[in-house]
């Protein structure tokens, strides 16, 4: 586990129910910053295989942004907006899909980047679909500029929304459309 800013030990006691994170982050929201209040639970921010690797792994398409430039960049936008996020990483789809099911009680919205799981996981969908939070699917680069089988997700029809293609700045356009949502 790593800890970014002030973190909330009893939060993420709560959030994490597994004991094989691969990357933890949550952030206390300054009290100053202002927000819906609606958002009273985190965000959650879920990136699913391969993305340990951003940086290193394919920069040509995926930058050279590591996961934890990531992590720091959504930190700092939510923390600007007042609220939590707990930003999680793991290659392992049933992981991925037990911290969905957590979400239903224990988030206020989810982001998540599922990676290739996108293109593969009927269980991350129908994890997904269970939610009645908020959603957006993030995609660092542009999946219908790839190959042809990254052009269908299985998670976008229970989104939502999706952003793909605007590189590490999706993950905070993400933030942003969770809180519009939630302010309604």
């Amino acid at each position: 586990m790593r800890r970014v800013q002030d973190f909330d030990e009893e939060m993420a006691r709560k959030a994490v129910s597994t004991s094989k994170v691969i990357k933890l982050a949550t952030v206390k929201a300054s009290k100053s910053a202002k927000t819906s209040k609606a958002v009273t639970k985190p965000v959650y921010v879920l990136n699913g295989p391969n993305l340990n690797l951003l940086g290193l792994r394919e920069p040509e398409i995926y930058g050279n942004t590591t996961l934890a430039g990531i992590e720091k960049l959504v930190a700092t936008a939510a923390k600007a907006r007042g609220v939590n996020v707990l930003c999680l990483q793991s290659n392992h789809e049933g992981e991925l899909v037990t911290w969905i099911q957590e979400a239903r009680s224990m988030a206020s919205g989810l982001i998540i980047n599922p990676a290739a799981y996108a293109h593969t996981s009927i269980a991350i969908h129908d994890a997904l679909a269970m939610l009645d939070i908020p959603v957006v699917e993030v995609h660092i680069s542009n999946v219908h500029k790839r190959e042809e089988f990254r052009h269908y997700s299985y998670v976008s029809s229970v989104v939502t929304g999706v952003i793909c293609g605007l590189g590490v700045k999706g993950y905070t356009l993400a933030l942003d459309a969770i809180l519009a949502d939630l302010s309604k």
